[in-house]
């Protein structure tokens, strides 16, 4: 039983060193070729992150009208403020406005300027507009609040001088209704 076995190891024992020699050879190509690799490969370029994308901010006042609060008010260029007359009720006051280059008009509170255009409020410097749901404050110039005395403050009476608590008469302007 012994013999078939010695058969078969020398035969394989003699083809052991030719596997050795093979499988070394393959080692010594596989190092070759890596370290060869390592020598002609182009040196590394800087890679940069891509670009982020911005995001889109989001204007959470545009909604403040659906749940009962005050939406952004943007400034209209296209309406120019002459003059205010605020009372005491604001259902009386009175703003005097000129659209598109037009000859100015004196409009109350929550009265129609122009179609789909209508005085929201109205206050001593400035005028908030309703145009198509969207408010829009259209400011009192410099000059005019100087000339009203807003702008300076109260003059100081000398003791003994008459009372001058009385604003001055201003011309009658017509009023528009819509």
């Amino acid at each position: 039983m012994n013999l078939p076995l010695t058969k078969k190891l020398g035969r394989q024992s003699k083809r052991l060193p030719e596997f050795l020699s093979l499988l070394l050879f393959m080692l010594l190509c596989a190092c070759t070729a890596y370290w060869v690799m390592q020598l002609i490969k182009p040196p590394l370029r800087a890679v940069t992150a891509p670009p982020q994308a911005e995001q889109a901010q989001v204007d959470v006042s545009l909604a403040a009208g659906l749940f009962g609060g005050r939406g952004t008010v943007t400034v209209a260029s296209n309406y120019q403020l002459l003059g205010v007359v605020a009372a005491k009720k604001d259902e009386d006051s009175v703003a005097i406005l000129s659209a598109d280059g037009k000859p100015a008009q004196a409009v109350r509170q929550s009265k129609e300027l122009l179609p789909g255009t209508s005085v929201k409020e109205v206050h001593a410097t400035y005028v908030l507009l309703s145009e198509g749901g969207v408010l829009k404050r259209v400011m009192l110039p410099e000059d005019a609040r100087s000339k009203s005395g807003m702008a300076s403050p109260a003059p100081i009476q000398a003791p003994g001088a008459p009372n001058q608590d009385l604003p001055p008469e201003q011309p009658a302007v017509p009023v528009q209704d819509k």
